[in-house]
């Protein structure tokens, strides 16, 4: 059987640097796909960054939690704390972050070449949502984290994920349909709309720097 996460937490927190390991190799790929297409750079420090904040913070993951819902929600701060550093010297933007998105900050338009254009539809709207409901919406459709889970990770409410739910598909339906090239490719997105979010989450996708030229 192997070890339950939570375990793994403790013991890697009194020195087990093995069983660090093991929980690093489990979720890592789980931690950095959330962090990519919101940050250009950094992805491999901030996954890193992300697992020592949960050590850290081992004592607020009570007994009957969800590790995962645990992992989200110090990443979420982990994202929080860095875009709020890397643009606080930018009079113009105001980092709030259920009305500031990925876009707003940092320009630039996906960088990996998708199969389909419902796709990079799908992953170019999300960037130019406010960076809190983009992560609303890959929890619910890219990690398939229950009601209660993404409650638990976001710190809100139940009924608040289900408002703000309908809320962030609103907002990313109106980016949609702002930027798609055609009413037959808006369709497709929309009609499909959770075969495309499936599809997207396993691709390996960042966002291309803003250029300085």
């Amino acid at each position: 059987m192997h070890p339950a996460d939570v375990e793994l937490l403790q013991q890697w927190r009194n020195g087990d640097m093995v069983a660090g390991e093991i929980l690093f190799e489990r979720y890592y790929d789980l931690v950095a796909r959330f962090f990519r297409g919101k940050v250009p750079t950094d992805i491999a420090d901030l996954v890193q960054e992300t697992f020592v904040a949960c050590v850290e913070g081992r004592d607020r993951l009570q007994e009957d939690s969800s590790f995962r819902a645990y992992i989200f929600s110090v990443a979420r701060n982990v994202l929080c704390a860095h875009l709020r550093d890397k643009y606080r010297d930018d009079a113009k933007v105001e980092v709030d972050f259920d009305a500031t998105s990925v876009q707003d900050l940092a320009p630039g338009p996906i960088s990996q070449i998708v199969n389909r254009h419902e796709q990079r539809l799908l992953l170019e709207a999300l960037r130019r949502i406010p960076v809190n409901f983009q992560i609303l919406l890959e929890l619910r459709y890219w990690e398939q984290l229950k009601t209660a889970d993404i409650a638990e990770a976001l710190g809100v409410p139940h009924g608040t994920v289900r408002t703000r739910l309908a809320k962030a598909r609103q907002l990313l339906d109106q980016a949609m349909s702002t930027m798609a090239d055609s009413a037959a490719l808006l369709e497709s997105t929309m009609a499909n709309f959770e075969e495309w979010a499936r599809q997207c989450r396993n691709l390996d996708l960042i966002a291309d720097p803003v250029s300085s030229g």
